[in-house]
Parts: structure tokens; sequence; C-alpha cells
């Protein structure tokens, strides 16, 4: 390694070994009951599956990496090797430097000891002394805000005060190198804020490097420079964070998907069966001029009639960013139970050229959430001509207002 590496992994690849039952539970019990109860085997296959697939890069001391990509892409098994928690297939990894990881709730802690036991405990299996953790402890204590409940077993706490702790030991605690997973979403909004101007903290003080993995565009965007973005076990970029995050969602985050179909849901009162995207002629469309107006056709299932529910959209730029959001009222909308669409459009000339994403939902305001949809989906805005034409690179913000311009003397 370079002398300022200090992760370098070479042709890293994980294998796991998927046992496939020929028959299900069901099938071996029904067949057992007309069997007199004779025990029946059951017959395995067994298929090879690459969450790593020979991967490769280096990181910099001090870099702030975010590792970006879908579900089943690879990060957390990334993360759980580098974490030494299970080990690599094939391949090398080289770290230079003490590692803390915070990947699951609760990782590192046992339920049965108090948060003040699990603190030492945490920080001797982190390989610090008990002079190290004695100098942190109150610091650690104070930035969990769990005071009261210190001498509680951690069995006993909510996730969100397992998380508290469990990142506040991981961040104080002296190490090279923090590893966050997004165990941070199970806390609030205050905490996730609190915990990344920590992270920023570490790394602008004592030149900590951090390895970040959240769906939350804005939160790496907030705290990394850098971005890996992986897809199906395999490296796709490696780069420079706007890049990364710009590459992924106009290439891979809804794999240009215009439509998306959700299963019925009886035990609920209203329930989204399908959403889809369309341009000024009604067809279905992911990319859009910046002079065009876009449709979002939602299809809304009731099955038990409420009062005061709304049907809500949210619209997000790359980085998660809340822009607008628009509601519309279900109740009497549907003449019987049943399946009612409803349209949303967005007048032309409203967003700048960029990538966007939305998110739905069907709720009570401030009293019941009863469906809803995260990151349903992107689209892309191109420009068509527009006043920004003429500039490349440059961030114009999100809306076109039609500002009133006038010389006054």
């Amino acid at each position: 390694m370079s002398a300022n590496t200090i992760i370098s992994v070479e042709h890293l690849t994980k294998k796991y070994n998927l046992n496939k039952s020929a028959q299900t539970e069901n099938d071996l019990l029904i067949k057992s009951l007309f069997h007199s109860f004779k025990k029946i085997t059951q017959k395995k296959s067994t298929e090879e599956f690459l969450a790593l697939n020979d991967i490769s890069f280096t990181i910099q001391q001090g870099d702030r990496v975010g590792i970006i990509g879908r579900n089943g892409a690879g990060k957390s098994t990334l993360l759980k090797i580098l974490s030494r928690i299970t080990p690599p297939s094939s391949g090398r990894v080289q770290i230079d430097g003490r590692v803390t990881s915070l990947l699951e709730v609760g990782t590192g802690f046992h339920g049965d000891l108090s948060g003040r036991e699990n603190i030492y405990l945490n920080g001797s299996i982190l390989g610090m002394s008990k002079q190290e953790i004695n100098k942190k402890f109150d610091e650690i204590v104070a930035f969990a805000e769990v005071e009261k409940f210190l001498d509680t077993p951690v069995k006993r706490y909510s996730s969100g005060m397992y998380v508290r702790l469990a990142f506040s030991v991981a961040a104080h605690l002296e190490s090279d190198i923090l590893i966050v997973d997004e165990v941070l979403a199970v806390g609030d909004a205050a905490f996730q804020n609190k915990c990344l101007g920590k992270m920023e903290e570490a790394n602008h003080n004592s030149g900590k490097t951090i390895l970040f993995v959240s769906h939350n565009m804005g939160q790496v965007s907030a705290l990394c420079n850098k971005g890996i973005l992986l897809n199906k076990g395999q490296v796709e970029m490696n780069g420079p964070l706007p890049e990364i995050i710009t590459h992924y969602f106009n290439n891979g985050a809804s794999e240009n998907v215009t439509c998306f179909k959700y299963e019925s849901k009886p035990e609920s009162e209203y329930c989204i069966r399908q959403v889809r995207l369309l341009n000024h002629q009604l067809q279905e469309c992911k990319n859009f001029a910046h002079d065009e107006t876009i449709s979002i056709e939602i299809e809304v299932e009731q099955h038990v009639k409420l009062n005061d529910v709304l049907l809500g959209i949210r619209f997000c730029d790359m980085y998660d960013k809340r822009i607008f959001t628009s509601n519309i009222a279900l109740t009497d909308k549907f003449e019987k139970n049943g399946t009612s669409k409803f349209k949303i459009t967005i007048p032309h000339t409203t967003l700048t050229p960029n990538t966007y994403n939305f998110s739905i939902g069907i709720h009570i305001p401030n009293i019941q959430l009863i469906d809803e949809k995260n990151n349903v989906g992107t689209f892309q805005i191109y420009d068509n001509g527009s006043e920004f034409y003429k500039y490349s690179d440059v961030d114009n913000g999100v809306v076109f207002v039609n500002c009133k311009w006038e010389m006054t003397n």
C-alpha cells in the first residue's frame, strides 16, 4: 500500500452456497400425513451465489466514502468483511489501522448487561484499555442521551436508544476507521443529523476515515466526498461522489422502470396498487423535456371507507432533499369499494433539468399512516433550450420561477 492508503482491497470475492429445497415445508407436512407420519427426506440442491465478485479498490486516509447500490448489491457483505465479521472466499484485504463498526442494531452488545457494562464490553472488544474507555465515558453517555437508563439492561432499550448508545460508543472510542451501515435509519431525524455532525467532526479533527452506507442520498452527500457504486457484487463506479450519485440515479436506481405494481392489502383500509409515469401524450416515460408536463397516475384500492384520508406525493431531488408535496382527499372519491385512479400533473417549466425521485403515501394527517411507497421511482428532466442551457456543471436550483425584472432608474 502507498503511504496514504489505509484500506486496500484486491480481487475480493465472497461466495455463499444456497440450499434450495426440492419441496416446501407444507408439501412435506401434507405428504407425511398421508404416509402415516413416516419420515420423508427433503432433497436439497445447492446453488452458488456471488455476493462480491472480484472487486478491487483503495481508500486513502481521511476519505469519507459513501458505499452506494441497490438492495443485494453487496454493500453489507463488503462492510462485514472489512469489519472482520465474515471472511472472504478469496482475495486480499489490507487495513492499516484500528476499525470500529456499527452494522446492525445491537452489534457487539449483550442484552442482559446494562448500558454502562456494554460500553466497557464494546470498548474492550475494540481493543481499548479501561483507562481509555474511562477517558471517553462521560462523552459517550452524554451524546447517547441515556443517562437515566445507564444501569438498565439494554434488552429493555427501545431500538432508538440502542442505536444512540451503539453509535456513541463507536464514534467516541479511539480508532482510525469508522464503518457505519444503514443502522442510523432507526434513529429520529434530529439524532441522525447529530450523528452526521459527529462523524464529520471526527474526520476533520483526527483524520478518521469513514465508510458510510445509506439509501438516503441527502445524508451521503452531506457527509461523504467520495463514493463506490456496487452493482450485483461488482464495483460499477469509483470516484467523486456527485458523479457517482448522478450515475446511480440515471442508470441504476430504478432500472428505467416507468410502471410500478404492488400487491393488494385486504387487511388495510386503502392501498396503492399501481403507479405510472406519463408524458404529455400520456405515454409511459421517465425522461422529460423541461418544457413538458409530467403526470403521475396512481391507482388506489379502497377496502374500508375512512374520513379525512389524503393521498399525498412527495418530490425530492437526487440528494433526497424535499422540493414540494401535494395531496388530494380520498374521502367520497369512491362510489364503492374497489379501485380508482388519480393523476397529478406537474406544469411544464416547473422543475429545472436534473434527476428527481418521488414517494407516495395514504394517510390521515397526524393520526394514521395507512400505506406508503418510499422512493417509488426516478425521472430525468433534460434541457430543451432553457435559459440555463449555456451553463454546464452549475447548480441552478430545482425550480423555474417567473420573476419580474425591471429597470428602476
